[in-house]
C-alpha cells in the first residue's frame, strides 16, 4: 500500500477540519451551561477550534495549490463534473466564512458568558455556525473526492486508449 504525501496532506486537512467542528461543538455545549467553573474550558475549546482550522486551512491550501489541479482536469473529464463546478466552487468560497468565525470565537469567549447572555447568544451562534459550515465542507470534500474515484473508475474500464 502506497501513501503519498498528497494523501497525507489531504487526510491532515480532513482531520483538522473535523476536529476543528468537533471543538466548536464542545464550545457550543459549554456555552449552554456557561458559568464560572467551565469558562476555562470554553477559552480553551475555543482556541482548539481556530488552532485546528487554521491548520485545515493551511494543509488545505497547499493541497489545492499543489494537487488539485491534476484532479480537477480528472473530475471535469469524468461523469460527475458537478463535483468541481458545484462543491468546490461553493467550498473555494465557503470555507472563508468558516475560518473567520473560528479566528473570531476566541475573541468571543473573553467576555463572562455566565453574565452576559448577550455574549453568550453570540458564542452560541459562532460555535453552531462554525459546526454547522465546517460539516457542510466535510461534506462536499467527500463529493469532490468521490468526483475523482468514479472517473477514475469510468476510465479505468474503457480499458487502453
Amino acid at each position: 500500500m502506497n501513501i503519498s504525501v498528497s494523501d497525507v496532506i489531504l487526510l491532515a486537512h480532513a482531520a483538522f477540519g473535523v476536529t476543528g467542528c468537533l471543538a466548536a461543538l464542545w464550545v457550543f455545549v459549554e456555552a449552554l451551561n456557561a458559568g464560572p467553573s467551565n469558562a476555562g474550558r470554553i477559552k480553551t475549546a475555543a482556541l482548539v477550534t481556530a488552532f485546528c482550522m487554521a491548520a485545515a486551512w493551511i494543509f488545505g491550501g497547499y493541497w489545492y495549490l499543489h494537487f488539485y489541479p491534476a484532479e480537477k482536469a480528472v473530475i471535469l473529464k469524468g461523469p460527475w463534473p458537478f463535483a468541481h463546478n458545484i462543491f468546490m466552487e461553493t467550498k473555494e468560497h465557503l470555507f472563508f466564512a468558516t475560518a473567520i468565525l473560528a479566528f473570531f470565537l476566541p475573541i468571543a469567549t473573553r467576555e463572562k458568558l455566565c453574565s452576559n447572555s448577550v455574549a453568550r447568544r453570540l458564542v452560541l451562534s459562532v460555535a453552531g455556525l462554525i459546526a454547522v459550515t465546517g460539516l457542510a465542507l466535510e461534506g462536499a470534500g467527500a463529493v469532490i473526492d468521490h468526483g475523482v474515484k468514479v472517473a477514475l473508475i469510468e476510465n479505468s474500464s474503457k480499458g487502453p486508449q
